[in-house]
């Protein structure tokens, strides 16, 4: 099984302008409403490409019940822990001719029973379970949290993944987590240096595994991506050509798409491919992409090079 956590998930709220103008009425010529969370993107892409997949993580109110309700109707398993107080965000998008302008709320209080009850979950996970931590943590919970729960899992036979960024990221790396996905610019953020080139998310990707990683997948936007792995080698792939649609979850398709092609096949190249092509097909897309829309691009993709 592999399982996704989302510790603060919300329903997002899209809205679509044709120009937003601050200070004024603006109405919408449309709408839509999604279960978000980067988590919750990865379950449902793997869902997509035929793989089983649990989501975990934290609901509460009437918004949390939607959360769950989508995630269910999207053909996700959840379990979901319910809080008792407090309400799960609702996140605001408005998307305008030239940009987006996004309203995240900060999520309900993750209590220490409710903690807990996560942890218990995540140590009835068997060996070979993939374990997939995503996205930030909320301020009710220390942010140390991803690193706290590895130490508990260190002998549990998993292979764990983590997408987040900062200190978050770094306190995880000494847990040798399976597979890290910084973006270029979170890459840099990490060591204060602009990444400008291939050459320079390799070289600092390697560090990431000198600190842990056992391999690190840098997507890099038009210049594509690179993996660095655990035997040694740097793949570069290049980007996908087509139209930018919305970006938000690309980067959570990539990482549903390599995992799905390694479990599949052990190849780390054919892993690069299909995480690639998932991730523009997603961009390319109004939602998160369907199967079809990942092999329509994964047909038009050119396979990874070594560098």
């Amino acid at each position: 099984m592999i399982y996704t956590v989302t510790c603060n998930p919300s329903l997002d709220y899209r809205m679509e302008l044709g120009q937003l103008k601050p200070g004024e009425t603006n109405r919408a010529d449309a709408v839509g409403l999604l279960a978000g969370g980067k988590g919750l993107n990865v379950s449902v892409v793997l869902h997509h490409l035929g793989m089983e997949t649990t989501a975990l993580g934290f609901v509460a109110g009437f918004v949390g019940d939607e959360i769950e309700l989508r995630m269910e109707k999207s053909g996700c398993h959840c379990r979901f822990i319910h809080l008792e107080d407090g309400c799960s965000r609702i996140n605001v998008k408005l998307r305008g001719t030239d940009e987006t302008t996004e309203l995240n709320a900060p999520g309900p209080d993750i209590s220490a029973a409710a903690q807990d009850e996560l942890l218990r979950q995540l140590t009835e996970m068997v060996p070979g379970d993939v374990l997939i931590l995503a996205g930030s943590v909320p301020p009710s919970m220390p942010k140390t949290v991803y690193a706290d729960w590895m130490e508990r899992l260190r002998n549990a036979g998993l292979d764990i993944i983590v997408d987040a960024t900062g200190d978050t990221l770094l306190q995880a790396l000494p847990h040798r987590p399976f597979l890290v996905k910084p973006n270029h610019h979170e890459l840099g953020d990490l060591f204060g240096v602009k990444i400008e080139s291939r050459e320079d998310a390799a070289a600092y990707g390697k560090k990431l595994l000198e600190q842990g990683a056992r391999n690190v997948l840098v997507s890099m936007s038009s210049q594509g991506a690179v993996l660095c792995t655990e035997d040694g080698q740097v793949l570069v792939q290049d980007a996908a050509s087509g139209t930018v649609v919305n970006d938000v979850g690309a980067g959570d398709s990539m990482i549903a798409g390599f995992m799905t092609g390694w479990i599949q096949t052990h190849d780390y190249s054919k892993a690069l491919h299909l995480g690639a092509a998932a991730g523009a097909a997603s961009a390319f897309s109004e939602n998160l992409a369907t199967m079809e829309e990942i092999q329509a691009v994964q047909k038009i993709l050119p396979l990874p090079q070594k560098m």
